[in-house]
C-alpha cells in the first residue's frame, strides 16, 4: 500500500476543512497516489478523476458540503470526491457487485446530490436546486455548484440550462472543467472557442464593485441589471475584439485559471463564492494529471483496465485466435459495406472508438461524422442525410439513445427515413451500472410506427443485418447488440440479405417452447441441453431475431404446440419480447402459460456480468430452473 498520511485522516470534508491551506497540495498528492494504486488493481475511470483532483479538494475545502451542493456532470471525474466523503475504505469495491457505484449516487451518500451518468444534466439540476433554495428562503445561503466538462457543455441540455439560469433569480456557480478532451478528442467549434477564450480578472473585479456601488446608491435595480450586463459585455467585446459566449447569455464569466493550482482555485472560489447571480468559473486542467502515461494518451487512459502502477504497462488481453468484440465486428463490417456502397455514411455522438466507428473514420474520414455529445442532433442529422439520399448508420449506446427519443419519432420514423440505428451496449453492461445498462431500447422503440427492431445472436447475424439494412428503403432499422465479445473467431462470413420479420428454429420439441432474442440464445441453449439430458424434457427453441415485425408464423406454431412458453431477452421484460408475445397470444385467442425472463422492473446496480445475469435470473442455470418449473406446472 502507498503512504497517504493526510488522506488517511480525512473521513469527511469537515476533516479536510480543519487542515491549513498549505497542506492542500499534499492532500492532492495523496489522492493521486491512492487512485493510481487502487485503479491499477480494480479498474475504473482513471484519467478524468486524476485531472480533477485540485478542483475537487478546493470545492470541499471552500464550500460547506453537504449543506452546499456539488452537482457532478457524468461523474467520471468524481473518484476524488468519493475519497473525501467517507468512502475511502470501501473504494476497493468500486464498480463491483454490491459495492460502490462508479458514478455519484444519492442512494450511496448525502454528498452525492444528483445521479450522474449521462452528460450535460448538471447545470439544469443544479439550477433547480438553487432556485428551490431561494424559494424556500434557506438561511444561511445554500451555495450550489455544477461541475461540467468541456465536452459535456457542448450538449444541448447544458445550453438550455445556461440560458434559463440567465433568466431566473439564482446564485448558481458553474465550474467548467476544461481539459480539451472527452473520451475521444473533442470536436466542434465550441471546443475550439474554449481553447482560446480569455478574459480580464481586473475587469471582472472592477465591474462587480461598480455594480455594488450603483445598487447601494439606488442607481440601479434588479430589473435593469440584465440591460447593464449586456451593455458592459458589449463594451468589453469591443475593447477586447472578442465576444464571450457566456457573458453574451448574461452569465458572469471568470477565467480561464490554472485548474491544478490548488491555492489559486481556493482563492478565486472564496472571492466569487458569495456573489449574486449565475457565474461560470473556467478552469483549465490536464486529463490524467500526475501520471505521465495518462497525460500522454488520455483517451486510452480514460478507462485503461488493470495496469502496472510503477511502469504504466497496461494488462492487455491476448486476442490471438479469440472472437472480436461485437463493436469491432460492427466497425469492420461498416467499412466493408461503405467500400461497396458510396451512399453509406457513419454518424456517432462523441464515441467513435467506443462504438468502433473509428475503423471507418480512419479509412474514410470524410464519410464519418462525430457530432459530439449531442445524441438528439446525431439522430436528426442522420434523418437529414437520409432525406437527401444517403444511408446513415447512426451508432449510439443504448442508454444514450434514450436522450434522442423524440428525434427518433419526429425526425426519422414519422417520415420513414432509412436511418440504421446501430445500438451498442444493449442489455446489461456490467460495472457501469444503472445509468449505462441498455435495458429499455426494445421497449421504447417497439411502440414507434415504421420501426424495424432486430437483435443478432452472433457475429454472422450482425453482419447479415447490417448488410440487409442498406439493401432496400426499409425505413428506420434498429440493430441492437451487446457489450463484449462474440463467439466466432471466424467472424467474417459472406454476408447475405435476410428476410425482415423472420426468425429461426434452433431446436424442435413439444414439452416447452423457448423464444429468445439476441446473444442470450446461447445461455438458453445450455439450459435446454441440460434439461434434455437430465430431465428428458423436449424443448423447442426459436431465435426470434426481429422484435418488430415479430415472426407470426413462429408464434402460431408455438401456440399450436399448446405447451408452456418461455420468453428470454437481455432487456426489460416490461414492453419488450415478453410483452409482444403476450399481446399476440391475447389478440389471437391463445391462452398458453408464458414465463418471462429478462431484466426485472427495477434499476440494476453495477457488477460483473455473471453476477448480474444470476441476480436477474437470466443465467443458464436460472433458465434451466424455469424450464423445469414450466414442465412441472403443466402436468
Amino acid at each position: 500500500m502507498v503512504e497517504t498520511p493526510l488522506l488517511d485522516d480525512i473521513n469527511s470534508p469537515d476533516d479536510l476543512r480543519k487542515l491549513n491551506q498549505e497542506q492542500l497540495p499534499q492532500v492532492c498528492d495523496d489522492i493521486r497516489k491512492f487512485l493510481i494504486d487502487s485503479l491499477s488493481k480494480n479498474p475504473g475511470h482513471f484519467a478524468s478523476s486524476m485531472g480533477a483532483v485540485e478542483l475537487t479538494v478546493a470545492l470541499h475545502y471552500v464550500f460547506n458540503t453537504p449543506y452546499d451542493r456539488i452537482v457532478w456532470d457524468v461523474g467520471h471525474q468524481a473518484y476524488g470526491h468519493k475519497l473525501l466523503t467517507g468512502r475511502r475504505e470501501k473504494f476497493n469495491t468500486n464498480r463491483k457487485f454490491g459495492g460502490l457505484s462508479g458514478f455519484p449516487n444519492p442512494d450511496e451518500s448525502e454528498y452525492d446530490t444528483f445521479v450522474a451518468g449521462h452528460a450535460s444534466n448538471s447545470i439544469s439540476a443544479a439550477l433547480g436546486m438553487a432556485v428551490a433554495s431561494d424559494m424556500k428562503k434557506e438561511f444561511p445561503r445554500r451555495n450550489v455548484v455544477a461541475v461540467i466538462g468541456d465536452a459535456s457543455i457542448g450538449g444541448g441540455l447544458a445550453f438550455e440550462g445556461i440560458n434559463n439560469a440567465a433568466n431566473n433569480k439564482n446564485n448558481l456557480l458553474i465550474i467548467l472543467n476544461d481539459n480539451n478532451m472527452s473520451i475521444d478528442r473533442n470536436v466542434g467549434s465550441l471546443n475550439s472557442y474554449l481553447a482560446r477564450i480569455t478574459t480580464s480578472r481586473g475587469y471582472n473585479t472592477l465591474r462587480h464593485k461598480a455594480y455594488k456601488s450603483l445598487k447601494r446608491h439606488n442607481l440601479i435595480s434588479e430589473s435593469l441589471r440584465g440591460k447593464v450586463l449586456r451593455f458592459n459585455n458589449s463594451v468589453k467585446s469591443l475593447l477586447s475584439s472578442q465576444q464571450n459566449i457566456f457573458e453574451g447569455l448574461n452569465v458572469r464569466y471568470f477565467g480561464p485559471f490554472d485548474g491544478h493550482d490548488i491555492n489559486g482555485i481556493v482563492k478565486v472560489l472564496r472571492k466569487i463564492k458569495e456573489m449574486e447571480g449565475p457565474r461560470i468559473l473556467h478552469l483549465c486542467t490536464i486529463k490524467g494529471k500526475g501520471y505521465e502515461p495518462a497525460e500522454r494518451d488520455p483517451a486510452t487512459w480514460h478507462a485503461p483496465g488493470k495496469f502496472n502502477a510503477e511502469t504504466g504497462e497496461r494488462e492487455l488481453i491476448d486476442k490471438e485466435g479469440k472472437p472480436l468484440k461485437f463493436q469491432d465486428v460492427f466497425g469492420n463490417t461498416l467499412l466493408e459495406l461503405a467500400k461497396q456502397n458510396e451512399r453509406i455514411v457513419g454518424v456517432t455522438a462523441a464515441m467513435p472508438s467506443g462504438t468502433s466507428m473509428s475503423v471507418m473514420q480512419e479509412a474514410m474520414p470524410h464519410r464519418v461524422f462525430d457530432v459530439g455529445i449531442s445524441e438528439g442532433h446525431a439522430v436528426t442529422f442522420s434523418g437529414g442525410l437520409a432525406k437527401d439520399g444517403m444511408r446513415p448508420y447512426c451508432a449510439i449506446y443504448s442508454s444514450f439513445l434514450q436522450r434522442a427519443y423524440d428525434h427518433i419519432i419526429h425526425d426519422v420514423a414519422l417520415q420513414r427515413l432509412p436511418v440504421t440505428f446501430c445500438i451498442d451496449r444493449a442489455g446489461l453492461v456490467g460495472e457501469d451500472g444503472a445509468t449505462h445498462h441498455g435495458a429499455f431500447d426494445m421497449a421504447y422503440l417497439r411502440t414507434i410506427p415504421n420501426m424495424i427492431i432486430s437483435s443478432p445472436r452472433d457475429e454472422h447475424w450482425l453482419r447479415n443485418l447490417l448488410y440487409t439494412a442498406q439493401c432496400e428503403d426499409f425505413g428506420p432499422f434498429a440493430i441492437r447488440y451487446p457489450r463484449g465479445t462474440g463467439r466466432n473467431p471466424d467472424w467474417k462470413n459472406k454476408m447475405h440479405k435476410v428476410e425482415i420479420g423472420k426468425g429461426e428454429m434452433l431446436s424442435n420439441g413439444t414439452d416447452v417452447a423457448v423464444l429468445s432474442i439476441g446473444p442470450i440464445a446461447f445461455d438458453a441453449m445450455q439450459a435446454i441441453e441440460k434439461a434434455s439430458k437430465e430431465n428428458s424434457i423436449s424443448v423447442a427453441h426459436f431465435d426470434m431475431v426481429f422484435l418488430k415485425p415479430i415472426d407470426e408464423e413462429i408464434l402460431s406454431k408455438v401456440a399450436k404446440i399448446n405447451c408452456p412458453v418461455i420468453t428470454i431477452e437481455d432487456g426489460t421484460v416490461k414492453g419488450g419480447l415478453a410483452s409482444a408475445v403476450l399481446e399476440w397470444f391475447n389478440q389471437h385467442g391463445y391462452v398458453s402459460k408464458v414465463y418471462s425472463i429478462g431484466i426485472p422492473d427495477k434499476f440494476i446496480a453495477q457488477g460483473d456480468m455473471s453476477n448480474l445475469y444470476r441476480y436477474c435470473g437470466m443465467d443458464s442455470e436460472s433458465i434451466y430452473n424455469i424450464i423445469i418449473k414450466a414442465k412441472n406446472d403443466n402436468k
